[in-house]
């Protein structure tokens, strides 16, 4: 492997746990060699206690840059992760999942949005997996990513000494899930940003080494209640009803209660008359402002517990009926109900243009 540019100043190292599935490991690490060889130094593969076939597989690859580790037993995900990147000392690791494919040189990009945003720990190269989000829609934060509050492990460029200084992933979610969103809500209550940035792409195929079936339904139900039991406001799904409006129309202390929302693990969806082409970050919904997608958006997490609205907000502009209907609902339902003003942000604005006469 060629000597890294390391565009960044900043050396990279490669973190890729394994447990089974050769075949799709084998394209993931040939993927690593091929397109990220001038942006890294080693790739550390933590082998999970994987059959013969893939530990054969892995022990006859040929390449210098890599750097195999074989655990005696499998210790899950995190602690796989958590152990690999021990073993490095680059600035920043990558964390890629065994079932993850690499088409183009992203570290660069990714490198300079991290070293544009000095509150920005770690950053997500978008895919497939955002393929259900018109990432065109959210607002771009400097460096030119999109704001998360809900990590995604799968592929994660972060600073290694702050991945370490959190704890890393916690061992407790066992072989896996739900331990990259802990880590996510960790770092977000150390002040640190995550983000995804549109402009790159990876392809992950998910489930490729757990495979799928009762057993991982049950793992991710497991995971689930653990995650929730320590961040119990992460249930909350707030039905935001406004007239027609945007973001800028918005004063700072409603902003601020939906940047709450997000900082502790929530969803808002926004219910409004005009779909606004701009939006705070993916934890944030636009639907328009009529019954059926206020209906598809109350069913679709009626099944899960920490998916089901738990509160309603409105704003002004809204029709006196669907005010008075939403509030009936809301109180059958025990659901917080809010109603927002505009007063600060009319103030706000007389007071601009006062100053500017």
């Amino acid at each position: 492997m060629s000597k890294p540019t390391e565009s960044s100043g900043k050396s990279i190292d490669v973190v890729i746990p394994v447990y089974n599935a050769p075949d799709l490991t084998r394209r993931c690490v040939d993927s690593v060699v091929v397109y990220l060889s001038n942006s890294i130094r080693r790739i550390f593969i933590q082998d999970d206690a994987s059959a013969s076939e893939t530990r054969q597989m892995l022990d006859n690859l040929p390449y210098d840059c890599v750097e195999i580790y074989h655990a005696k037993r499998n210790q899950g995900f995190g602690l796989s992760v958590n152990e690999a990147v021990n073993r490095s000392d680059a600035f920043y690791v990558l964390i890629l999942n065994s079932d993850t494919e690499i088409s183009h040189d992203f570290l660069p990009l990714l490198c300079a949005t991290l070293a544009a945003d000095v509150k920005l720990a770690a950053i997500i190269p978008s895919g497939n997996s955002y393929a259900k989000y018109n990432l065109d829609r959210y607002l771009l934060r400097e460096g030119g990513y999109i704001s998360t509050y809900y990590l995604r492990g799968h592929a994660i460029l972060i600073r290694r000494d702050i991945f370490q200084e959190v704890g890393g992933f916690d061992p407790v979610f066992g072989r896996g899930y739900y331990e990259d969103i802990d880590l996510g809500r960790r770092l977000d209550l150390h002040g640190w940003r995550f983000g995804v940035h549109p402009g790159t792409r990876i392809y992950h195929k998910a489930a490729g080494s757990f495979g799928r079936g009762r057993a991982l339904q049950k793992l991710i139900k497991r995971n689930r209640t653990i995650y929730l039991s320590r961040y119990p406001k992460a249930r909350q799904n707030i039905l935001l009803f406004s007239g027609d409006c945007s973001l800028a129309d918005f004063p700072p202390s409603v902003l601020d209660a939906i940047e709450n929302v997000f900082h502790e693990g929530g969803y808002v969806h926004w219910i409004t008359p005009v779909i606004s082409p701009a939006l705070l970050c993916l934890q944030m919904y636009s639907q328009p402002l009529c019954l059926s997608a206020v209906i598809s958006v109350v069913l679709r997490g009626w099944r899960r517990a920490d998916r089901r609205i738990s509160g309603i907000w409105m704003m002004p502009g809204i029709p006196l009926l669907l005010r008075t209907s939403l509030i009936l609902w809301g109180r059958a339902f025990g659901l917080e109900i809010k109603e927002l003003s505009l007063k600060e942000k009319m103030i706000q604005d007389c007071s601009a243009r006062l100053l500017s006469k």
